[in-house]
């Protein structure tokens, strides 16, 4: 469902459509953080509000791909089908996350995983080619975009690796500590654990009921405490140790 890039002012939730938030919005992606006013603009101009309904497809593995998503709020599953038509979950994205971009540099011009909504969700939808354009002007965008590239690559194989060699503790470890603010930032380190649960046990290939009483050991453990959505971590070395004692 296509939105105009300024809706009508119904709810406090619209200020998130608000032409400031999606510029900021759009600055926040860090290879796009470096463009100025104008091409900012111009760049929204020719985006596209869509709203997702709870479990809708946004793309399709192997579809074409036209648009870089942007997540404004709610939640985007990704997927891979593997080879027996079974799906894979590799992660799920929330606000400010982006969808779509490594097609932005696949010979085939596709979408190589498919991307689901796991609930109500608005996303910003940029047209790849433009996103092609301002890489093909701006060098500093592309080493950045390259270098986020070569980050994510590096997570990806550090899941194929805990999958194929780690226990169901070390990927739950694993993925806290990469989901935890950097280290300068103020205040305490907390991870919040937005998404359905039976989906991030799905990524961390286990089952919710593993997942359940993995966090309860941790938490008993002192390492960290939960409250709600509301993951708080304690003492990051109890949490570190998790990952060579736990049998």
């Amino acid at each position: 469902m296509t939105t105009p890039i300024c809706p009508p002012d119904s709810s406090s939730a619209d200020l998130l459509f608000k032409p400031k938030q999606l510029r900021e919005l759009v600055l926040g992606v860090p290879w796009l953080g470096q463009l100025e006013g104008e091409e900012i603009e111009s760049l929204l101009e020719d985006s596209e509000l869509l709203e997702l309904k709870n479990r809708e497809w946004l793309f399709r593995q192997d579809a074409p791909a036209h648009w870089l998503y942007i997540v404004i709020n709610g939640a985007v599953r990704l997927t891979r089908s593997a080879g027996d038509g079974r799906l894979a979950t590799i992660r799920c994205v929330e606000r400010g996350g982006t969808l779509g971009e490594l097609s932005m540099v696949s010979s085939t011009g596709v979408y190589l995983y498919s991307a689901e909504a796991l609930r109500r969700t608005h996303v910003l939808a940029i047209p790849a080619a433009r996103c092609r354009e301002i890489m093909d002007r701006q060098p500093a965008c592309r080493a950045e975009f390259m270098s986020r590239l070569a980050v994510e690559l590096t997570e990806r194989l550090e899941d194929l690796a805990l999958l194929t060699q780690a226990d169901a503790m070390s990927r739950l470890v694993s993925y806290i500590l990469r989901q935890l603010p950097s280290s300068r930032a103020k205040g305490p380190r907390v991870v919040r654990l937005s998404i359905p649960k039976r989906w991030l046990a799905s990524q961390l290939a286990m089952t919710p009921e593993t997942l359940s009483r993995l966090l309860a050991k941790l938490r008993d453990s002192g390492a960290i405490n939960i409250d709600r959505q509301r993951l708080t971590v304690l003492d990051e070395q109890k949490l570190r140790d998790a990952m060579v004692t736990d049998d």
